[in-house]
């Protein structure tokens, strides 16, 4: 279909003043996961206890600094879980507009950056979960489609009708997060969740774009995931 702008790529909003980070009842790290021949950055950050962690998958054009999925994260580490954010693609790999829309690289960077996790101590025995957005969400999707070891996926905003092939291989619990003014994703999503088959939900934010930059839309997303993430991670 023609659908394939680079929806979910620019940022207007600026969030930081959401994102002061208070890390002082968790063990915050800058980490670099070696995968192939590169080395990808990431911030990994463990409350003491906690059950699973949530790694992210962020849109095309998008990093771990995400301003969005850094508040996304910050609340979901307030529910006691950890966060994994890192960068998909090398600063130079990321010049090459080709590779931002590459879902197998980008599912095959997921699933062994999942794998390193069980390398550290602090991290190896917790549960996992996806967090995806936008173009992240596929990747998300094919990498839970090809390993047992996700617990839980939440999208926001995503292109899962790009992960359509693996849909119903999906058995980890999926939430879909779309916003209600997000015409056509939220139609692409519709489609996607009818072919699930495994638990399942899709929550509309009500009169939210693709970025969800208005009062309250982001904070919805974020208190929304970050319950399921503590429902299903446990």
């Amino acid at each position: 279909m023609g659908f394939f702008h680079d929806i979910g790529t620019t940022q207007y909003i600026n969030f930081e003043e959401f994102i002061c980070i208070d890390m002082t009842q968790s063990s915050e790290n800058i980490v670099s996961i070696p995968v192939g021949d590169v080395e990808l950055e990431g911030m990994l950050a463990v409350p003491e206890d906690a059950p699973g962690i949530v790694v992210f998958a962020h849109g095309s054009g998008s990093s771990r600094k995400s301003p969005r999925n850094n508040f996304v994260a910050e609340v979901i580490r307030d529910r006691g879980l950890g966060t994994l954010l890192f960068d998909l693609l090398t600063e130079k790999e990321d010049q090459f507009r080709e590779n931002r829309f590459d879902i197998p690289l980008l599912t095959d960077r997921l699933l062994a950056v999942t794998e390193w996790r069980q390398t550290r101590e602090a991290t190896a025995d917790l549960n996992v979960g996806y967090f995806g957005s936008s173009t992240g969400a596929a990747s998300a999707l094919r990498a839970a489609a090809r390993t047992g070891d996700v617990d839980a996926i939440v999208s926001r905003g995503g292109r899962v009708d790009m992960a359509e092939a693996v849909l119903d291989e999906i058995q980890a619990p999926t939430l879909f997060i779309v916003g209600g003014a997000d015409t056509e994703v939220l139609e692409l999503n519709r489609e996607a969740y009818d072919q699930l088959d495994c638990e399942k939900e899709l929550h509309v934010v009500a009169g939210a774009g693709h970025l969800f930059e208005d009062e309250g839309e982001l904070e919805e997303v974020a208190d929304v995931a970050a319950d399921w993430f503590a429902e299903t991670l446990q």
